[in-house]
C-alpha cells in the first residue's frame, strides 16, 4: 500500500436496509499498513481485481511476458494476476514492509519488493496492474501517463480504485475528523482529489490504442454489522486519521464514528450490514 500521512462488472440496485440498534465502537487500531487488518475483507476486497484482471485483453506473443502488481498488499492481488498469467515473470511492488512480508510468505516463488509508486518507474511490463492503490497518490495527469509508459508495446495498465468520498462512510469521516478536539491535525487528511471517466478516457487516449472505463456498485453483505463496517475502514480510508492521533484520540474518534456508522448503516433483521461500495476501473492498452 502507499504511505499513509505519518503523525504527522455489472450495475446493482441498491437495496433497503431495515433498522437496528448501534452497536459498541471498534477497539483502537495501530496506526501503520497492517496485512492482518486488510485481509479480515479478503473476499470482498479480492472481488473487484479479479473483474478488473479478466478485462485485461490478452497479451501480444512474446518469449517472455512481464507482469507488475504495484501497491500489491498482502499478495491477494497479485495471486489474481500471476493465475491469470501462469507463465509470465511477476512482480509485486508495495511501499509497506509488512505487507511485503505477507505478500512473500503468500506467494514464495515470486517477487516482491518494497518501493515508492509514488516514484517508481520501470519496464517494459506486459501488465501494470494497480488495484485500489493510486486513489492515495496525487497527480494523476502526469501518473497515469508515467505508468502508460512502462508498457511493452501490446501491455495494458488496470487500474481499480474507490469511488466512493460521496459515501455516507467517508462523508462520517469527514464529519467526525472536524471534532474540535482534532480538527486542527486532520484537517485536509482525507483524500478529497478524485477524477471520473471524462477525465481518464482523453487523458489515456493519446497514449493507448484501446481504452475500457466502467463504474460499479459492489454491495458487500457484512456479517458482524457496525463495527464490521468500522473494522472495514479501519484496514484503508481511517488509517490516515488515525495515524495522527493519540491511542485515547482514537478510541474517541472511533467511538463517535461508530454510533453515526449505525445509523447510516442500518442492519437487516439478520444483523448483516450491506455496504454499497462505487469502484472505477480503467483498462488502457497501449
Amino acid at each position: 500500500m502507499p504511505q499513509v500521512p505519518s503523525p504527522s462488472p455489472s450495475k446493482v440496485e441498491n437495496v433497503k436496509n431495515a433498522p437496528a440498534a448501534p452497536a459498541a465502537p471498534a477497539a483502537p487500531v495501530n496506526p501503520a499498513w497492517q496485512a492482518a487488518q486488510y485481509v479480515k475483507f479478503e473476499d470482498e476486497r479480492t472481488r473487484p481485481v479479479r473483474d478488473l484482471v479478466a478485462a485485461i485483453p490478452e497479451l501480444p506473443e512474446r518469449a517472455h511476458a512481464r507482469v507488475v502488481d504495484i501497491g500489491c498488499g498482502p499478495g491477494n492481488s497479485t495471486e489474481v494476476l500471476a493465475a491469470r498469467y501462469p507463465h509470465a515473470e511477476v512482480l509485486g511492488l508495495d511501499s509497506s514492509g509488512d505487507m511485503i512480508d505477507a505478500a512473500r510468505s503468500r506467494l514464495p516463488q515470486f517477487r516482491f519488493e518494497v518501493a515508492d509508486i509514488a516514484t517508481w518507474q520501470a519496464g517494459p511490463f506486459d501488465v501494470v496492474l494497480a488495484n485500489a492503490v493510486l486513489q492515495w497518490l496525487p497527480d494523476h495527469e502526469t501518473l497515469y501517463p508515467r505508468l502508460v509508459a512502462c508498457l511493452a508495446p501490446g501491455g495494458s495498465l488496470a487500474v481499480q480504485t474507490p469511488d466512493n468520498l460521496d459515501e455516507p462512510a467517508h462523508r462520517l469521516m469527514r464529519e467526525v475528523a472536524a471534532d474540535a478536539r482534532w480538527a486542527d491535525r486532520l484537517k485536509g487528511v482525507e483524500r478529497t482529489a478524485r477524477h471520473d471517466a471524462m477525465f481518464y478516457y482523453p487523458l489515456l487516449r493519446a497514449l493507448c490504442s484501446r481504452i475500457d472505463i466502467w463504474r460499479t456498485t459492489y454491495h458487500h453483505p457484512l456479517a458482524g454489522g457496525t463495527p464490521a463496517v468500522v473494522e472495514w475502514f479501519k484496514g484503508s480510508a481511517l488509517r490516515p486519521f488515525l495515524a495522527r492521533l493519540d491511542e485515547g484520540e482514537r478510541e474517541a474518534f472511533l467511538a463517535r464514528y461508530t454510533d453515526e456508522i449505525a445509523k447510516a448503516y442500518p442492519a437487516l433483521a439478520d444483523g448483516t450490514v450491506l455496504l454499497p461500495f462505487p469502484r472505477l476501473f480503467v483498462v488502457a492498452t497501449r
